[in-house]
């Protein structure tokens, strides 16, 4: 039975593309045709009609050779340009470094692409209360990524609740564990929403570290909202014994304004149902591309 014309067409693309890859691969090496021969075992004359796109190789000989070429098979097939030798070193030495040197890398990289470091990771910043939690967990399952909140990282980490870690290593403490709690989901997660205390801001270069690795979205509300919202959820405390608490809130929210500006979208939840806040979220992450590599 003959292959249909579509199908015999795809193959001689194929035949004519290995051709050209292993005819530019050796060149490039300045090796000559008996050289790659001999290294490959396969016959001078087989190469020959290989190069010129008339021999049919099966995949064990086209092995061979990508090999006595220092090239892995699948550049000699791609689509896409073949990689040389030394992108392909390079690419094993990055995959065998440790994961500094690898985000040590990746920073490098990203004074040519910012975007690149950020795609398809989305942070939700904002006081509590402005509804983080639950759009981030909505948004996560529209979407099909996953949903993690930084303070729930570090209970994990440490074993208790986020009280007790406050309570044993102080503020400094919790600082420090939510930067490694950062550098932890940066490593483990290509794609995820992540949903971070309000606080976060108050450490400058793990907030820096923040808007460099993710989409940043603050998400927010009016102070009498805030409060409201974190009474609804059963804690008192921000009202219990404290007149001045919603002052307090308010020279709080107005304080760390200018660093949740930062953020490259906002989302405002003020007098609105969740249906329509997790719309409005959906509508920021498509309309500013946060779910694809782009040019800065």
């Amino acid at each position: 039975m003959k292959d249909s014309p579509a199908v015999a067409d795809t193959a001689a693309l194929l035949i004519a593309r290995v051709a050209a890859r292993v005819r530019e691969a050796r060149k490039s090496k300045g090796m000559p045709r008996r050289e790659l021969s001999e290294l490959s075992g396969v016959s001078p004359r087989y190469l020959a009609q290989l190069e010129a796109g008339e021999g049919n190789i099966s995949i064990a000989l086209l092995q061979r050779i990508a090999t006595a070429l220092d090239l892995r098979i699948e550049a000699l097939m791609s689509e896409t340009a073949a990689w040389d030798s030394d992108l392909q070193r390079v690419v094993t030495l990055y995959r065998q470094a440790p994961a500094s040197v690898q985000d040590e890398v990746r920073r490098v990289l990203a004074v040519q692409n910012p975007a690149a470091l950020r795609a398809n990771r989305i942070c939700l910043t904002g006081l509590r209360g402005a509804g983080k939690s639950t759009l981030g967990k909505l948004a996560g399952e529209t979407l099909g990524l996953p949903f993690v909140e930084l303070n729930s990282e570090i209970e994990t980490q440490t074993g208790m609740p986020l009280s007790e870690v406050m309570a044993l290593y102080g503020e400094d403490g919790y600082r420090s564990l939510e930067a490694e709690a950062l550098a932890r989901v940066i490593e483990r997660h290509d794609r995820m929403i992540l949903a971070v205390a309000g606080g976060i801001v108050a450490g400058e270069q793990t907030y820096a570290r923040l808007i460099e690795r993710f989409h940043t979205i603050w998400i927010r509300t009016s102070p009498a909202e805030h409060m409201q919202r974190v009474r609804e959820q059963g804690d008192l405390r921000p009202m219990e014994g404290n007149p001045a608490a919603m002052q307090q809130l308010r020279g709080l929210l107005e304080a760390r304004t200018p660093a949740y500006e930062k953020a490259g979208a906002q989302v405002n939840t003020s007098n609105r149902t969740v249906s329509s806040s997790l719309n409005d979220l959906l509508a920021v992450i498509a309309s500013k591309r946060f779910l694809e590599v782009h040019g800065a």
